[in-house]
């Protein structure tokens, strides 16, 4: 012991305990400063703070730092940790995640990610359930007491028995004998998961596997003047792949295979501007509508005009869609007006008058069937109207709207009169559920004489209608106004846009799987309302038009992969042939 005190580390020991004796205390109480950060040390006791964001301060008044260089312990020539004033959360960087108490509002509409989660969760409970609930048919049944009677038996003495038997049991016996269970190989007892077979086949059955799709537009262009304006329609592509825009008071002609821009037609020296653009459905002809009521119809191939309507209508034209040669315009004046293009004449040859409000919405059932002479209305009323141009009567209905059997609080009203310039002003169906501006309109072109429609802010409800017999299928509420819908040509899956929100994410474009109606996949981009969609026709591509002035290019749907297709077959015994 005596050589450790003479050491000289026993020197430097005692030398540094002195000084720290006879150090004065206003040098004590002096603060340090912490060469890492260029504040202060804190003061020996202190509790260091982990808000790095907030400085503390000791009981003298001046701000602490997290590190104590006071209080470490010299051990000389070694270091030996001191686990008591350490700090595992501050040395492991373990800080918690500033996050608020109160919910936050920009609740995001579930994406594939939730899809896969909702998935996930719901094969867990189903494991779950069968784990901790299992139903298994030779489950013993509960012991039931026997009924006492009136009559009691006197006690007697048992019988002398054995108390143990080492006879196996036959299976067929004695029926209440239970039979050697540990003799079937597949047993639970032998199994090597730890679940039961029912969980087993549960986790190993196939699932349905979702589609990928890509987050990010491949293409964005600059729309500058695009109107941020939810009545408005200012966005078509055509069959010839061509894209259309209306801006400010020009319309500009995007050819998507050459990436080559054109103008179409500037009416600024008419003070008017672009309301709606429509393409007719095989060709080149494109319809124009205006904020002062004009209609104009377009040669996209020439770049000239054919006709011109100047009093069309007596308010903006919102809405325009095309029926062969037909093409019918929506407009403020709460009108539908029908014109066959092919005539010189000025007038409509039938108007439809079924809105209280402005027509928003407009949209020809395509298909080449016996429901193609179909057209579906949505105005601001809330109301989606349904007109049979061909003047065709359903048996037993009137022209007095009464309520509809199927449809719950939809309405029906007897088709159009035949002939004559004002017929065809009843609607054959009108609903009445949507509870805001019905502008987004689309035909399901897998199935026929199915409808879907979307309600704006106050509703954001899409809602699925049988034309047929006028019931409502089913309703999807996407929690933010619905602003235009289009379904997809190549699978049978539905696009959405939306808008303003006040508890999901805003100004995104959902994919829906239909019927079931689950989430494929959310595109997020836009800063404003998403109120333009149109789709290319090969159907891979949708373009959507937003308030932000920007057009973004979604390869939503692409083709399907062909390489098993073009598989070398072995059965193909024509390639041998030489």
């Amino acid at each position: 012991m005596s050589s450790l005190k003479n050491s000289p580390f026993g020197k430097r020991l005692r030398a540094s305990h002195q000084e720290n004796e006879v150090e004065s205390p206003s040098k004590r109480t002096r603060p340090r400063t912490n060469s890492l950060f260029g504040a202060p040390a804190p003061l020996p006791g202190s509790t260091p703070s982990l808000d790095s964001s907030r400085p503390t301060t000791s009981e003298s008044g001046g701000p602490e730092s997290p590190f104590d260089l006071r209080n470490q312990k010299e051990y000389g020539d070694r270091f030996v940790p001191s686990r008591e004033v350490g700090d595992l959360r501050t040395t492991y960087h373990l800080m918690d995640d500033a996050k608020s108490s109160t919910p936050s509002k920009a609740k995001m509409i579930p994406t594939e990610s939730d899809a896969l989660r909702e998935q996930a969760n719901s094969l867990f409970n189903q494991v779950l359930q069968t784990e901790v609930t299992p139903v298994s048919p030779q489950r013993p049944s509960s012991p039931v007491r026997p009924a006492a009677t009136a009559s009691t038996v006197p006690p007697t003495t048992p019988t002398r028995r054995r108390l143990f038997t080492y006879n196996s049991p036959s299976a067929g016996s004695n029926p209440a004998t239970p039979t050697r269970r540990l003799d079937a190989p597949t047993d639970e007892a032998y199994a090597m998961s730890p679940v039961r077979a029912e969980s087993r086949l549960l986790l190993e059955s196939p699932r349905r596997q979702l589609r990928n799709v890509c987050k990010t537009p491949y293409r964005v262009l600059d729309a500058p003047e695009l109107a941020d304006d939810f009545y408005l329609n200012l966005v078509d592509w055509s069959s010839t792949n061509v894209l259309g825009v209306g801006l400010g008071a020009c319309v500009y002609l995007w050819t998507a295979h050459t990436a080559a821009v054109s103008k179409l037609c500037d009416l600024s020296n008419t003070n008017d501007t672009i309301s709606s653009v429509s393409w007719v459905q095989k060709g080149t002809t494109l319809a124009v509508g205006t904020l002062s009521g004009r209609l104009h119809i377009y040669d996209a191939n020439t770049l000239q005009r054919q006709r011109s309507y100047p009093q069309a209508h007596a308010n903006r034209i919102g809405a325009l869609s095309w029926n062969a040669h037909i093409l019918s315009s929506g407009s403020r004046d709460r009108q539908i007006h029908h014109r066959d293009v092919r005539e010189a004449t000025a007038r409509p040859f039938k108007r439809s008058s079924g809105h209280r409000q402005e027509v928003c919405g407009l949209r020809w059932n395509g298909d080449s069937n016996p429901q193609s002479a179909l057209l579906a209305s949505g105005g601001n009323d809330n109301k989606v109207c349904i007109w049979d141009l061909r003047g065709s009567k359903r048996p037993g209905l009137r022209a007095t709207p009464g309520p509809s059997s199927t449809a719950g609080s939809s309405s029906v009203a007897a088709a159009g009169v035949t002939g004559g310039e004002d017929g065809g002003d009843i609607p054959l169906w009108k609903f009445h559920e949507h509870t805001a501006a019905v502008k987004a309109l689309a035909w399901d072109p897998h199935v026929s004489g199915v409808l879907a429609t979307g309600g704006g802010t106050a509703d954001k409800h899409i809602r699925f209608w049988n034309v047929g017999n006028g019931s409502m299928l089913n309703e999807l509420d996407t929690g933010s106004q619905v602003c235009n819908l289009t379904w997809s040509l190549t699978s049978h899956e539905l696009v959405s846009t939306h808008g303003f929100s006040s508890t999901t994410a805003q100004n995104q474009i959902c994919i829906w799987k239909y019927p079931s109606l689950d989430m494929v996949a959310s595109l997020t981009g836009h800063t404003h309302r998403v109120l333009y969609l149109a789709m290319s026709p090969d159907g891979e591509t949708i373009v959507t038009g937003a308030g932000d002035e920007t057009l973004r290019f979604w390869n939503s749907f692409p083709k399907k992969d062909t390489n098993e297709a073009k598989r070398e077959s072995r059965l193909d015994y024509g390639r041998l042939i030489r």
